[in-house]
């Protein structure tokens, strides 16, 4: 993260899709765009899910931040398998609009998932575009079996419930690879962005945050 630019700073606060103002970003695009560095990281994500024992049939990546990685993910998997074969593994992906026709689950997905799934997101802030994602699972064949997020900012919902809950009440557990409170004080220590940004972020901690985050 620290050494491909996933992680950075905002001179200026930045309106995020939760619609709250923040100074600091995770943009996992600089990594979805590079073939070899989707590659590692559907190595570190397949790593992740077989240390926890989820044997997983695919993994479906939330449109559109985590499609490609749910996508090359899902192949590698299945080519490492020995059972690999025609009919065994689907090639699950969610549409990033959803069709204005057709069956209710076709609207949603160009490929349905299907079998135990894993649901991947890029970053979490408030959780609202997972939890819209696993509803939609709902129509599916598909078991899912866990929730993951590549980083989980750490902020909590406004109702003040975290989106680990928020995940939970929609019917699956949810699973941070990085947390905040991991990388931003290295981040901020390498970037070195200013003691104004500095005390920016610690006060989105202490008004959003799990909890409090000293980075000065």
């Amino acid at each position: 993260m620290l050494d491909n630019g996933v992680v950075g700073f905002f001179e200026e606060p930045v309106t995020l899709k939760s619609g709250r103002r923040s100074h600091w970003y995770v943009n996992w695009r600089t990594v979805s765009g590079d073939a070899y560095l989707t590659d590692r990281l559907a190595d570190f994500l397949i790593d992740f899910a077989a240390d926890k024992g989820w044997n997983p049939d695919a993994f479906f990546g939330v449109p559109e931040g985590a499609s490609k990685l749910g996508i090359v993910s899902t192949m590698k998997l299945a080519k490492a398998s020995p059972d690999f074969a025609p009919g065994r593994f689907g090639l699950p992906m969610g549409r990033g609009r959803p069709k204005e026709h057709g069956d209710p689950a076709d609207r949603l997905f160009l490929t349905q998932p299907r079998g135990r799934t894993v649901v991947v997101e890029d970053v979490t802030t408030t959780g609202g575009s997972l939890v819209e994602a696993l509803g939609g699972l709902k129509q599916t064949d598909a078991h899912v079996v866990a929730a993951v997020g590549l980083t989980s900012r750490m902020m909590l919902r406004d109702d003040g419930s975290s989106v680990s809950d928020a995940v939970e009440a929609a019917g699956a557990s949810y699973f941070a690879m990085s947390e905040a409170s991991e990388f931003l004080p290295a981040a901020y220590g390498r970037l070195k962005p200013g003691r104004e940004i500095g005390e920016a972020i610690e006060e989105e901690f202490a008004e959003y945050g799990e909890a409090p985050l000293e980075l000065l």
